[in-house]
């Protein structure tokens, strides 16, 4: 059996493991990166970015069957789904090629091959043992099911959602969080009727309960249904038809059926447990400085515990490399992680709920809703929706939430003010470009200073 070894070995090429690669190599460490399929891992390759290049397509497809509004004359003749894949293939083969060339340039070792932890300080890749001064676990998430409802078929993952040849007219989508609403939004752009089903009482069921009412209300508008507080008590299918019934008695029939229940840790048959690195429910537990219970053996991405974002993974990753070249980094305050549905309309938020922030500071938390019809730019596109502030009795504020299209882009401000601790009356005296939708969140914290200017008394 033949050996190698580096000063970081980093076991997984996805958001984390990539990140935790290259600046490792940036701080003048020795890596050997072991991937099993591709570099980029589930975001490059069946996340982020081929679901926004399909929800990019979507818009353009809104946008041509409601041109008329804005006087523009179009014929909208549908979607062509094998263009719209060859478009989303053609973003993810530049930026793959893209990150090879990165990966490359730093003078990481990649491996190919399925890795395996065989110790405290080594990887078994097929018949080789690599060892490192300390090891990255950075494996990532898979779609989960539900007990009894099998994959295959009609019935599918957001995997296969994302190369389906050809757009459903029905589809039923089992869970009303962030895939399952942007495939609910993809799906209903392109021409499909849907169905979301979620379990918990409202969509977007981790934002904040204003966010969630103004999303139910806009995909109502589109003719999205949601069934809310009900489970799934069957699934069905035959070569025509997927049948779904639900708790309430109900039966829905669709040609597709998306199961969007979120994502499981890829930690089985890894060694992990066995090497020493405690799991829980699958995911590995880790200090708050992503240090496993192996000494040099550290977790980043969707196995820990968490946000499971690909930007969280890559904040990780740089964060361990740091940790492992001495240079103790602050901690991440995952609170502070900005969070984005990349749906029509948008959702973004960071920071606590209303009913967190309630919970942490009591009783004197206060809020402030802008509705975006004050907003010029957000008239311009013909978009609704909202920007919340959560403000602490200090009058710091601790949570942004927002809901519009095209609010993602606001979300860089947003974070500033949260995780700089920003006293909401100070902000207040910034200046933001008019007509811009950023002026909606100015709107927000000059009401909360007690001078609102485009507000209804």
């Amino acid at each position: 059996m033949s050996h190698r070894s580096a000063d970081v070995v980093v076991l997984g090429g996805g958001s984390g493991g990539y990140a935790a690669a290259i600046r490792s190599a940036e701080l003048g460490r020795s890596v050997i990166l072991i991937e099993e399929n591709e570099l980029g891992g589930t975001c490059l390759h069946q996340g982020c970015i081929p679901t926004k290049a399909l929800l990019h397509s979507a818009e353009v497809a809104d946008s041509a069957r409601t041109a008329s509004q804005f006087g523009v004359d179009v014929t909208f003749d549908g979607v062509d789904l094998e263009k719209v894949l060859s478009y989303q293939n053609t973003i993810v083969t530049r930026l793959h090629k893209g990150l090879q060339g990165l990966v490359d340039s730093y003078g990481i070792t990649v491996v190919n091959g399925r890795g395996r932890l065989v110790g405290p300080n080594g990887v078994e890749v097929d018949d080789e043992v690599i060892t490192g001064g300390a090891v990255v676990l950075a494996t990532g998430s898979s779609p989960r099911t539900l007990p009894g409802i099998g994959i295959g078929g009609r019935v599918v993952t957001s995997d296969q959602a994302l190369v389906l040849p050809s757009v459903p007219k029905k589809a039923i989508i089992l869970g009303g969080g962030v895939i399952g609403v942007e495939f609910a939004s993809i799906w209903a752009s392109f021409g499909a009727s849907v169905t979301i089903v979620e379990a918990m009482p409202r969509l977007v069921p981790n934002e904040d309960e204003t966010i969630s009412k103004y999303l139910e209300r806009a995909f109502r508008r589109r003719k999205i249904t949601a069934k809310t507080g009900v489970r799934v008590t069957e699934v069905t299918q035959n070569e025509d038809a997927v049948s779904v019934t639900l708790g309430s008695g109900d039966i829905l029939d669709a040609d597709v059926l998306l199961v969007a229940v979120g994502r499981g840790p890829n930690t089985a048959s890894m060694g992990y447990e066995e090497t020493g690195v405690m799991l829980d429910k699958g995911f590995v537990v880790t200090s708050d400085r992503l240090r496993t219970t192996v000494p040099n053996v550290f977790a980043v991405g969707d196995i820990v515990p968490g946000l499971q974002l690909a930007h969280r993974g890559f904040q990780q990753g740089i964060f361990v490399a740091e940790e492992i070249a001495g240079l103790r980094p602050d901690v991440i305050d995952e609170t502070g992680i900005p969070r984005v549905t990349y749906s029509h309309p948008e959702v973004a938020s960071v920071g606590l709920t209303e009913t967190a922030a309630r919970e942490k500071f009591g009783e004197n938390v206060e809020t402030v809703t802008y509705d975006l019809a004050g907003n010029g730019k957000s008239q311009i596109l013909k978009t609704s929706g909202a920007v919340k502030l959560v403000v602490a009795p200090t009058g710091v504020v601790v949570g942004v939430h927002m809901v519009g299209d095209r609010v993602g882009e606001l979300i860089g401000e947003a974070q500033l003010l949260y995780n700089f601790e920003v006293d909401a009356a100070q902000a207040a005296k910034f200046v933001h470009a008019h007509p811009t939708q950023g002026e909606a969140l100015g709107e927000a914290l000059m009401a909360v200073a007690g001078k609102p200017l485009h507000v209804h008394g």
